[in-house]
């Protein structure tokens, strides 16, 4: 497997492509993962592996090899460019010693789509991807500083490693229609929905907001992970402003609105910046795997939020997590993107425009007048993973990916 981000990162792509190695090892495979230094969410190098050439480690059977590479703090165009290129050459100068049977490659890293293609055509062993977030698309969606000016050269080598590949996975059908654009065949493609990589949680509530400090009758909106361009967390900070605004959208009848941003980011800087003086929103560092699903179930409501640019390019993981912990769900998200796609299908949460935040607000203030309708979205929101999003069902939709994959090679 290639895959830049993997364990112990613990938000993102990261626990998938731990948990897709670690189950092939435990069906006997020879697992190899040539992954980066562990930096995501936060972009900042975990401190036992900083300064660190390369390492080779053996977590849960499966053999890691990771090699260094550039950490950028601020993403514009040149410097995510800068860590793709330092990906790439450190992985073309220190390829794995290995000739693996099959080679899977977990994209949006581009370079790491390019090496899995290269290790793959060496060994002459079949090439399977699966496609996380689109590179191309996410150039030119996501807001980052220079990204149009590179869109169309990402888009174009994320093609050449797709339409190489023996098989493309999809995380959602949404991507399936840019993949084809690109010049794969439908024939080749598949979706591989990503699961839930957490507990249910199972402790008390009550005593998890009263460690937090969230009042019992306070309404808490709880975004949960990596703070970048493309979620566009302004829109939460301005809801929150809204809501501690004496005679504002956010005061009257249902109680006061808390918003609450938990996670890591190269954005988290400038979104407190902007913050000052707001009362009404606070921030916490990532939880633990241990706490946070209780911090989730702790919330009354999940947001997710997306520019109003994003639409096929990115389906948020953390989706999966908010609807293991039985709570509604309100996304902030272009109609018709695959993330509004899934959170209608899944029955669980509700729509707003993006980039609105009185729309945001009001949805909120509509959930917390009506505890059984939030109930009956939580409900649901379980419901959907037991029937699509479990784990061993996802993982056994993966291997059978690798094998047709083994088959067609």
């Amino acid at each position: 497997m290639v895959s830049t981000n993997y364990a112990p990162e613990h938000a993102g792509i990261g626990p998938y492509s731990a948990q897709i190695a670690e189950h092939l090892a435990e069906l006997g495979a020879d697992t190899h993962v040539l992954a980066g230094m562990p930096h995501y969410p936060a972009w900042r190098v975990h401190e036992e592996y900083r300064g660190r050439w390369r390492v080779r480690e053996v977590r849960e059977g499966v053999t890691v090899h990771r090699r260094r590479h550039t950490v950028p703090r601020r993403q514009t165009a040149l410097r995510r460019g800068l860590f793709e290129a330092s990906v790439l050459a450190h992985g073309i100068a220190a390829p794995p010693r290995v000739r693996p049977d099959v080679v899977l490659s977990q994209m949006p890293s581009l370079a790491g789509g390019v090496l899995g293609a290269r290790i793959a055509r060496r060994a002459g062993a079949p090439h399977a991807v699966v496609v996380q977030d689109l590179m191309g698309a996410a150039a030119g969606q996501s807001g980052m500083s220079g990204g149009g000016r590179v869109a169309s050269f990402a888009g174009g080598v994320e093609g050449r490693v797709l339409r190489s590949a023996a098989l493309v996975g999809v995380v959602h059908e949404s991507f399936a229609d840019r993949v084809a654009a690109m010049g794969v065949p439908r024939e080749r493609v598949r979706v591989v929905p990503n699961w839930t990589h957490v507990r249910a949680p199972g402790g008390d509530r009550a005593r998890t907001r009263a460690r937090l400090g969230w009042p019992e009758d306070a309404t808490v909106v709880l975004h949960s992970g990596n703070m970048g361009l493309k979620q566009g967390l302004e829109v939460l900070v301005e809801t929150a402003r809204l809501a501690g605004r004496d005679g504002g959208p956010g005061s009257g009848s249902g109680g006061t609105v808390r918003v609450v941003l938990m996670g890591e980011g190269h954005r988290r800087g400038r979104l407190r910046e902007m913050a000052r003086g707001v009362e009404s929103l606070d921030f916490l560092p990532p939880a633990d795997a241990e706490e946070f699903p209780e911090i989730l179930a702790a919330a009354d409501v999940l947001a997710v939020t997306q520019r109003a640019s994003v639409l096929d390019m990115s389906l948020p993981s953390k989706l999966t997590s908010y609807f293991t912990a039985g709570r509604p769900v309100v996304a902030s998200v272009a109609a018709g993107s695959g993330t509004a796609r899934e959170v209608e299908r899944s029955g669980a949460g509700v729509v707003v425009p993006p980039e609105d935040p009185e729309a945001l607000l009001e949805a909120v203030r509509r959930l917390a007048g009506d505890p059984g309708r939030c109930a009956e979205l939580g409900a649901r929101g379980r419901e959907y993973v037991e029937r699509r999003l479990s784990r061993r069902a996802g993982l056994e939709r993966i291997t059978a990916l690798l094998r047709e994959a083994s088959a067609a090679g």
